[in-house]
């Protein structure tokens, strides 16, 4: 292994042994042997490759990943939850506002890592084991053909390192016998501090460093993470001072549960005692003021199945307040420790050449919470227990003090997930809607952004971050990695709208599919899909009559949306426009065949076991 991993002497080891190799096949035996072997020493030449130099003056990078917190949630976009450091990156950088999501954890982070559609590379939904099926876009195994970011920099001159939720290690092989291929460490991050997971405690943290589990030290996880993140760079920078690194930050906030100390959850003690229905409108009102939504943009109403704010009891209200005011306490909790980061590179001079990228959630905040809230369910927070809705109730009611705490395992209920997601309709699983898969991103890079402060409103999606990355760093997409030949990068680049805010956009055709929800956008226009049943449909409490829904995705109604004049999706135009309507499906259909999407798999698929050894997996995760 560390001969495998250590670039130099794997450079001389293939050099000599494999001289034959050409340039073609990977930076690090890019260099043909060039001595001379004679007989004996004396009338032989010894040759030694050059070590690979990132190019001058290449950024270093940081990737801030942050967990389903929805487009309105941060002050930066408008929301009412403080965010002091990402206000400051975007006001010295640029803010991207119709950047794109895949609408659920794994497959966005697949995504962005590879630079391909997640189906591509076999991540259609999750590497864990129920949520994994033994097809090409659903195994959870992303093949070799599609290096990682982090594979490429580091054949390039880079140092890497990733801290934080990782989420793409198949669960058979994440204990401490491996194979460690899929961890971070084999896909190109020489340091890795985190969970492996999609979710965990942020106190009792399954941790891992590098190769093997070691225990928490009982501090949040958040601060943990940040802690070695600098520790990373310091030593990198003493060692190396002129060679760049590429950070992975990826904090498991602002997914649940939501823990934080009290410091500050009461910061935000009556911040929202309005209720989601007046957040909504005043985020909405701040986002038009900002001009991070389109000045043609209407509030949609209120999602089905959430209540109006003032048809709530008393007890209700103060309850749901306080998820929310933790919430948000968490999310300027997770701020802050993104700042730490941020001054420390600008202690030891190093922020102006580093090009930051914080994406803004890896889908839109979470319906997982159910319509009461979740205090003490482990991940989806469906697990009631076999109680009614009113026991549930009356438990979230008696235990209002323990939301937030190290105790606690807790989400917040539907309403605060769609006013985090103003002005967008629907939530994180959604593949049919931008309440599901539009996430801001911050561009922040001193040294190459000279519109400081600008909107762009290109389209983009997450599997642009890798060519963006590569193209500011003066890097080529490799043809080789490590002797495998390697696919096409899928992603456009977005460095041609950065100094051209009018410049038209470049990705111009994406699919979207997520257990059932799927959409297709085009050229502005896009024909979307929901699937019933989902996650909601399949969760009751005790007592509450299953939704008589049958499964026929033939029967799943096509919607169509122009959304250059219609943002927010409200007008359907399907029955205007069924010529459009049936040319996107043919284009999904193209799409679906091309990148592994078929065959279909839903949450119902999932809940009966239908899937991956046909149903001899455990519980969710």
């Amino acid at each position: 292994m560390k001969l495998r991993r250590n670039k130099f002497y794997h450079a001389i080891l293939m050099a000599t042994l494999t001289a034959s190799v050409t340039a073609a096949h990977s930076q690090q035996t890019a260099q043909p042997y060039q001595g001379v072997v004679g007989k004996t020493l004396a009338d032989s030449k010894e040759w030694w490759p050059q070590p690979v130099k990132a190019p001058q003056g290449a950024p270093n990078v940081i990737w801030i990943v942050l967990d389903d917190v929805g487009f309105g949630a941060t002050g930066t976009f408008g929301g009412l939850i403080n965010t002091p450091v990402f206000d400051s990156l975007a006001a010295n950088g640029l803010k991207y506002t119709n950047f794109h999501t895949a609408a659920i954890c794994a497959p966005t982070r697949a995504a962005a890592l590879t630079g391909r559609n997640h189906h591509s590379v076999h991540e259609g939904g999750f590497s864990h084991t129920v949520l994994s099926a033994g097809f090409p876009g659903y195994d959870g195994r992303i093949p070799s053909k599609d290096g990682t970011i982090a594979e490429i920099l580091r054949e390039n001159g880079y140092n890497t390192f990733a801290v934080g939720k990782y989420g793409l290690t198949p669960d058979e092989e994440a204990s401490d016998a491996g194979p460690f291929d899929r961890w971070p460490t084999g896909k190109g991050f020489e340091h890795y501090f985190g969970f492996l997971g999609s979710e965990d405690d942020n106190y009792k943290t399954n941790l891992v460093e590098d190769n093997s589990h070691i225990k928490p030290d009982g501090r949040h996880f958040s601060e943990q993470l940040t802690d070695k993140a600098i520790s990373y760079i310091e030593k990198q920078k003493k060692a190396a001072p002129s060679k760049p690194f590429f950070l992975y930050y990826a904090p498991g906030a602002t997914h649940a549960p939501h823990q934080v100390d009290t410091s500050w959850s009461n910061l935000y003690k009556g911040k929202f005692d309005q209720g989601w229905d007046a957040f909504r409108q005043q985020v909405f009102d701040r986002q038009k003021k900002l001009g991070v939504i389109p000045a043609n943009a209407v509030l949609p109403e209120r999602n089905p199945k959430i209540p109006a704010w003032n048809s709530l009891t008393a007890e209700q209200k103060k309850l749901y307040a306080r998820f929310f005011e933790v919430y948000a306490g968490y999310l300027t909790y997770t701020d802050y420790q993104v700042g730490r980061v941020v001054n420390y590179l600008k202690q030891i001079n190093q922020l102006n050449n580093t090009l930051i990228f914080v994406l803004i959630g890896d889908n839109g905040a979470s319906k997982e919470g159910t319509q009461f809230g979740a205090i003490r369910g482990r991940g989806t927070s469906f697990a009631s227990g076999g109680v009614t809705a009113q026991k549930y109730l009356e438990l979230n009611e008696n235990g209002i003090e323990q939301i937030g705490t190290p105790e606690s395992f807790v989400n917040y209920p539907l309403g605060w997930a769609q006013a985090a997601n103003t002005p967008f309709r629907f939530w994180k699983m959604d593949a049919q809607s931008e309440g599901g898969t539009r996430n801001p991103l911050i561009v922040f890079y001193p040294n190459g952004i000279k519109d400081k402060g600008g909107i762009r409103t290109q389209y983009g999606y997450v599997t642009d971050l890798l060519p963006t990355t590569l193209e500011f760093a003066g890097i080529k997409a490799p043809e080789y990695i490590r002797e495998i030949k390697q696919d096409t990068i899928q992603g456009t680049s977005l460095v041609y709208s950065v100094n051209d805010a009018k410049a038209p956009s470049r990705h111009t055709q994406q699919y979207y599919y997520i257990f059932g929800s799927r959409s297709i956008y085009k050229d502005g226009w896009k024909a979307a899909a929901a699937h019933h049943p989902d996650i909601l449909d399949l969760n009751k409490f005790a007592g509450e009559a299953k939704d008589s829904i049958a499964k026929n995705y033939d029967n799943d109604v096509w919607e169509l949306y122009n959304l250059n004049e219609d943002p927010t999706e409200r007008v359907d135009l399907a029955k205007k426009y069924p010529e459009k309507v049936k040319e996107l499906q043919a284009l999904f259909d193209a799409d679906a065949k091309k990148y592994n999407i078929y065959p279909f798999i839903d949450w119902e698929d999932v809940f009966s076991r239908r899937i991956h050894n046909n149903g001899n997996a455990t519980g969710l995760k």
